[in-house]
């Protein structure tokens, strides 16, 4: 499979073989603290999405230099963290990450002209410290998403999710990504995927409950009802909460 990547309701799967389910904790290892139990999503033919593992202060992604997007990206919020995110100021400084090789990144460029934002998979919003904040203009964070769906639509769930974080007893697990149907457009020298849909999982572990937004990379697109864990399982073919299953 190439990264999650859909043909109606099934997976586009590219001729070759990979071996079996892969998850990615060892590249993790600085960081395991963002995924639920420690235990980052597994993934199936996890080669051919080119993947690198990024630790940051906040969050982690799961870099594809297939995409040069995120296969996803993972937080552990709180009340707390929150609290001090409500007072630290958005900095706007994008940059290209050069922990990734030049072939297999993003850059500033291919953005620049192409009519889409710059679609943070970790909102600056939850960013705590001025250095997580920084960090969170990582172009390894971001996707190319519809101006008015990033503003709008993806804003809504954004604040939504945080607005549950606060209220809950404990550590809330969100992990957020795009999906691709079929041939995805690109935008820049580089042709970085625009995906078509995308998700923001949450997971409290002191209800275990989970939701999932689902929503369509598209100006027009509004927010529906959340889809469940397995259905987004069935969708993208990833176990997402491996300690869950």
């Amino acid at each position: 499979m190439i990264l999650i990547r859909r043909l109606g309701l099934g997976l586009a799967v590219v001729a070759m073989s990979f071996g079996n389910a892969f998850a990615a904790s060892d590249d993790f290892k600085l960081c395991r603290e963002v995924f639920a139990n420690g235990n980052p999503p597994v993934i199936r033919h996890q080669e051919a999405l080119q993947s690198r593992a990024l630790c940051f202060n906040a969050f982690a992604v799961l870099h594809s230099g297939k995409s040069r997007t995120p296969v996803y990206v993972a937080e552990r919020l709180n009340n707390a963290i929150l609290q001090d995110a409500k007072n630290n100021q958005r900095t706007n400084k994008f940059y290209a990450d050069a922990r990734l090789p030049r072939a297999e990144r993003a850059e500033l460029d291919d953005y620049h002209g192409s009519g889409f934002d710059r679609g943070h998979m970790a909102p600056a919003g939850d960013m705590a410290t001025d250095a997580s904040m920084a960090q969170s203009f990582s172009l390894a964070n971001m996707v190319p998403q519809y101006a008015i769906n990033n503003r709008r639509a993806w804003a809504g769930i954004e604040k939504a999710t945080r607005k549950y974080v606060m209220r809950a007893a404990g550590d809330v697990y969100v992990i957020t990504g795009p999906v691709f149907d079929g041939t995805p457009p690109t935008i820049g020298a580089n042709r970085v995927w625009v995906p078509q849909h995308l998700f923001k999982l949450v997971y409290d572990p002191s209800t275990r409950r989970s939701w999932v937004n689902w929503l369509d990379n598209t100006d027009e697109a509004r927010v529906s009802r959340p889809i469940s864990y397995q259905e987004l399982v069935r969708r993208t073919g990833i176990d997402f909460l491996p300690a869950k299953s």
